[in-house]
């Protein structure tokens, strides 16, 4: 088995070089790396008739994710989605972090784990082939506490399998929550809103007008937001009633105990390709792609509102500041860990292709 290779882009004109990792599956499944935020630059996954397609948005060219505010394909930290006021109490003491998106904080800061260089290490064995990817985030890195060090694993095995798993170790307490956050469209192209969607959490987090949890922890039964039963992305953002806004909400699984929990599927009816999103995470974010407003994408594609969709497995937003949610407390010697798996899969197309 070959190990993936590494590929030098140049130097950007931040000054620091750009280099991207291919990795490569026997069933064609193809995933492009980049040092830049660890993001996820392409991802080509075949169809029912086996034709393989690109199913992640972004860049052709890797420089334009600097100045990408969408976070596309990126991981995302030290504290993915928002923390209310960018404060929050920790051991007796307020600690306060960047304010990025008015007066809370969103997805790591100003320069968060989606902006950074990450050194990349490939790997093949045992019928997985990948690569890890690490970054140490100083001690006040965006106003946080500790100096953490982060490993992100990217995998693909035989059978179809990418597998994300994230370990974070600090020398000192830090609230700490990381996410993959590709935009998938498994078509490949145009909108997703034929997509169909379904999440098998029971509760989702209620919010405020800002996105901030309420602290409510909400039935899902009975409610627009209830995605137990596949639906298209249409249909789920017309029943959840949150208008032009679209979906961008948490659905919440509680304390899986470290096992994989089968948290969604993402069902293309043109292409046949079917996502499943499994994690150990508490909750997977579910958007809709509502801030794509004309971005200019791969191949000059314009991306709109509802071009795709994230599942973003990770902790609650807000956690530190509502002591009932799991804690995201990370301490000197009890690391964070979590594994989420996108499996890809096919059925029966049951649209006449375009």
């Amino acid at each position: 088995m070959s190990v993936p290779r590494l590929e030098s882009l140049g130097v950007a004109r931040d000054g620091e070089a750009l280099i991207a990792c291919t990795v490569e599956a026997p069933n064609g499944i193809r995933l492009r790396v980049l040092n830049l935020g660890g993001i996820v630059q392409s991802l080509h996954v075949p169809d029912a008739a086996g034709d393989l397609a690109d199913v992640v948005l972004g860049f052709d060219d890797a420089a334009d994710y600097l100045s990408n505010r969408f976070y596309l394909g990126a991981i995302v930290g030290r504290y993915a989605n928002r923390i209310a006021g960018g404060a929050f109490p920790l051991d007796g003491a307020t600690v306060q972090v960047t304010q990025n998106q008015g007066r809370n904080h969103l997805h790591g800061g100003t320069r968060g784990f989606d902006k950074v260089r990450w050194t990349m290490t490939p790997f093949a064995h045992a019928g997985v082939r990948g690569v890890v990817l690490e970054h140490t985030s100083p001690d006040g890195d965006e106003g946080f506490l500790g100096c953490l060090r982060t490993r992100v694993t990217y995998s693909l095995s035989d059978g179809g399998e990418w597998d994300v798993e994230f370990h974070a170790e600090s020398d000192g307490p830090t609230p700490v929550n990381l996410t993959q956050h590709s935009y998938f469209n498994l078509s490949g192209a145009g909108t997703a809103l034929d997509h169909r969607l379904r999440i098998s959490a029971e509760r989702y987090l209620k919010q405020t007008p800002e996105q901030i949890p309420t602290g409510e922890v909400a039935l899902v039964a009975g409610t627009g937001f209830d995605l137990r039963r596949e639906r298209t992305l249409r249909d789920a953002i017309s029943e959840a009633d949150v208008g032009a806004g679209g979906l961008d909400h948490s659905y919440v699984f509680g304390d899986s105990a470290g096992m994989l929990v089968k948290a969604a599927e993402l069902f293309d009816p043109q292409s046949g390709r079917r996502l499943t999103v499994s994690t150990t995470a508490p909750s997977v974010h579910c958007y809709t792609a509502r801030y794509l407003d004309q971005v200019t994408g791969k191949s000059g594609a314009s991306y709109r509102p509802f071009d795709a969709v994230c599942l973003e497995a990770q902790h609650y937003p807000d956690a530190p500041n509502h002591p009932h949610f799991p804690s995201t407390i990370v301490r000197p010697g009890v690391p964070y860990h979590t594994l989420t798996r996108f499996t890809f899969s096919t059925r029966a197309p049951t649209h006449t292709p375009r």
